[in-house]
């Protein structure tokens, strides 16, 4: 799969890969880009070139973490942008699913019994993604910022209890798909069913990427900061 460069056109690479655009937003970049490639709107937004390079990469291609060079990341940029990951998702994500369920549910016809079931199943993964984000937020990230300002290592916490912690969220995506399409009559309208399953897809592929980002990224990074503290 092809790795976009510096000196792509931005616009070719949304063309290319629409799926892109939530990413590229969490950079504040907007659409109206003309042909300027993607080095010139880094410098015109003062954005570390290296870094978004490798986050719509990661994005674009799931093998790219094996030719990432992780010395040219800052993991306080990173952090930065698993911020605007989580307010993309509970501002534009969640509100979306939570409209197309209920118009799911107003479409019912006969039973609507399995269709309460969705949303049963929705509303408790809805609960433990926000968990999850609220952890990160409230303790992950502030510790990772405060390592790397006072560059001291904690007592209390690790990454890597971060890492023994960290649910994988996405799995229950994959699960709520599966009850849609392999066990629930389709006593809904078929194109608001559709609507909301595409969504669940879209949104899945989005959270496996963040998921892989801090798998494979952020906690690597961080565990090679706390061990040249502990020198």
């Amino acid at each position: 799969m092809q790795i976009f460069k510096s000196q792509d056109k931005l616009a070719e690479v949304v063309e290319m890969n629409p799926k892109l655009l939530p990413v590229i937003n969490r950079f504040d970049i907007a659409l109206g880009i003309g042909n300027k490639t993607i080095e010139d709107i880094c410098s015109e937004k003062n954005i570390e070139q290296s870094f978004f390079l490798a986050i719509i990469n990661t994005y674009h291609n799931p093998d790219f973490f094996q030719e990432l060079e992780q010395e040219k990341i800052s993991p306080l940029e990173l952090v930065n942008y698993l911020r605007k990951t989580h307010e993309y998702y509970l501002k534009h994500t969640i509100p979306k699913l939570d409209e197309l369920l209920d118009r799911l549910i107003e479409s019912c016809r006969d039973s609507c019994g399995n269709i309460q079931m969705i949303k049963t199943f929705y509303n408790k993964y809805k609960k433990e993604l926000k968990t999850h984000i609220d952890d990160e937020e409230k303790r992950v990230f502030p510790y990772i910022e405060t390592l790397i300002e006072s560059k001291q290592k904690s007592t209390e916490f690790t990454i890597h209890n971060f890492e023994e912690e960290h649910t994988n969220v996405e799995e229950k995506i994959n699960d709520l798909k599966n009850l849609i399409i392999r066990h629930i009559e389709p006593s809904y309208e078929q194109n608001t069913g559709n609507e909301f399953l595409f969504e669940l897809f879209r949104f899945e592929k989005d959270i496996r990427d963040h998921a892989r980002i801090e798998d494979n990224l952020l906690i690597p990074m961080v565990e090679n900061i706390e061990k040249q503290l502990a020198k």
